[in-house]
């Protein structure tokens, strides 16, 4: 496993409930701010491997992002967040000023 990938699983496993990080800022904290679709990958072939929390990541905008064809999956993310205490705007946004997790000290990673 490379190193920008242990880096990744480390700190999408340390957010905490109902804090989330967005695609962009799990890989900048791992080294490379333009692996946002990196991390992508890393979660959908590792998440149940090192049950990563893969809902706790979102998109820049707040959003859930999900493939058309997975609108379930979406369904299930939300409903996990809600479960941790996240709120949704009226958008179906989440309001990353509020739910937004920074790793304390990122160059750690």
């Amino acid at each position: 496993m490379n190193l920008f990938t242990e880096r990744a699983i480390r700190i999408i496993t340390e957010i905490p409930p109902g804090r989330v990080m967005t695609y962009g800022q799990v890989a900048a904290a791992a080294g490379s701010p333009r692996g946002a679709r990196q991390v992508v990958r890393i979660l959908h072939s590792m998440s149940q491997k090192y049950e990563l929390p893969w809902h706790r990541i979102i998109n820049a905008q707040g959003g859930i992002s999900t493939p058309e064809k997975a609108e379930t999956k979406g369904i299930h993310q939300r409903d996990f967040l809600e479960k941790e205490g996240v709120v949704f705007t009226s958008n179906g946004k989440i309001d990353l000023s509020i739910y937004r997790w920074f790793p304390q000290d990122a160059e750690e990673y």
